[in-house]
């Protein structure tokens, strides 16, 4: 196979777990990295026997040997630096959420458009074994018509920087433009958005808060603007709907994973807790009339595909679909797309908090405002 030349730019906590990732698979060869931080760049570099390093990301777009670049930055910047990456003949792999803002997001779906090539975003849940599962089951009729679907994501106490991990960067509207939706809530809701057959998004209720205590030096230091937990009802067309929690911080002892039902039978995915009240993938439906709660053995389901499945490495993660994808062995995921309607509720949440009111996904995309930092 043709290998997938590389470059990274950011190589902070993001960008080292993208190059371990990559490092893992023969057809991805990394060549250059950047960061403004040139003394990590070069570190990194030499660390992980990357030949070349850079500390201004225009000067590894100049390089002739690269095929596609992988996007590690704060929200914020996906946009400047993914444009700039498309219009230099180059495809683009980008880390979650697809930007800032949907207006954001949308200019660089239709940069890629324009430019001939291929966009990918980081959604690693789309790769799951419970995701494949539930995937298989909904293609195979086993769940009928879908009707609605829950969103969920905890933490107890885990927010970026305050509780003790990551910088402060996550948690300001100014790089980050949001917290736990954009941050955790992109994951939960994307993968459902898959699996619903990303439906149209029509109207959108929500909420976010901020109100655990956290200590005062690190909430100074931190400048903590973003939300810790968000809540949100979705009606799509058709009659879909959708209702979503995230929490980065919650008094409470966990929540159940998410979940879709359908006519005939639904699927519950594992949540992310460990230990007491971990819950694994189960399927529901009714035989014979008695009502069946159904586990699976993922691990031998996995086992089985790799044997038999064609090119199933290539659904093994997020970096092993997109080197696949661009050696043309399968076609790409619509990540970008899966991404970007996930941008329209995740802002249609936060004008929903802002107006007081349920909005249109109209609304949103005709308020959408740029957040992207001018490079």
């Amino acid at each position: 196979m043709n290998k997938i030349r590389i470059g990274i730019i950011g190589v902070g906590q993001i960008g080292k777990m993208h190059i371990e990732k990559y490092k893992n698979i023969a057809s991805a060869e990394l060549v250059a990295v950047c960061d403004l931080n040139e003394a990590e760049a070069k570190r990194v570099a030499e660390h992980y026997d990357i030949p070349h390093a850079y500390s201004d990301f225009r000067e590894l777009l100049k390089r002739d040997d690269l095929d596609a670049v992988d996007v590690c930055l704060h929200n914020n910047f996906h946009a400047p630096v993914t444009i700039a990456a498309l219009q230099a003949g180059l495809h683009v792999y980008c880390e979650k959420p697809i930007a800032g803002t949907y207006s954001d997001g949308k200019a660089m779906v239709d940069a890629a458009k324009l430019c001939g090539k291929q966009l990918h975003v980081q959604l690693y849940t789309l790769y799951g074994k419970d995701t494949k599962a539930a995937k298989t089951l909904i293609d195979g009729g086993m769940l009928g018509k879908l009707y609605h679907a829950r969103s969920s994501g905890f933490r107890r106490r885990n927010r970026p920087f305050v509780d003790g991990y990551g910088t402060p960067y996550f948690t300001r509207k100014e790089t980050a433009a949001g917290g736990a939706l954009l941050d955790m809530g992109v994951y939960h809701i994307a993968q459902l958005l898959y699996l619903l057959g990303n439906p149209q998004v029509e109207r959108i209720s929500g909420k976010v808060y901020q109100e655990t205590d956290m200590l005062q030096e690190r909430r100074e230091q931190s400048g903590f603007d973003v939300e810790e937990l968000a809540t949100g009802l979705i009606r799509f067309s058709g009659g879909l709907t959708l209702d979503i929690v995230e929490a980065w911080a919650v008094h409470l002892g966990g929540f159940e994973g998410s979940s879709i039902a359908g006519s005939k039978g639904g699927v519950r995915l594992p949540n992310e807790q460990t230990g007491p009240g971990a819950q694994s993938f189960s399927f529901h439906n009714t035989v014979c009339d008695m009502d069946m709660d159904s586990t699976l053995d993922l691990d031998m389901m996995d086992l089985r595909r790799n044997r038999l499945y064609e090119n199933e490495d290539a659904y093994s993660s997020s970096q092993h679909h997109w080197i696949a994808a661009l050696q043309g062995r399968v076609p790409l995921l619509p990540t970008a797309e899966i991404a970007l309607n996930t941008m329209l509720i995740s802002e249609g949440i936060y004008m929903s908090e802002e107006l007081g009111r349920e909005v249109s996904a109209d609304e949103v995309i005709v308020r959408a405002r740029t957040s992207a930092v001018q490079l």
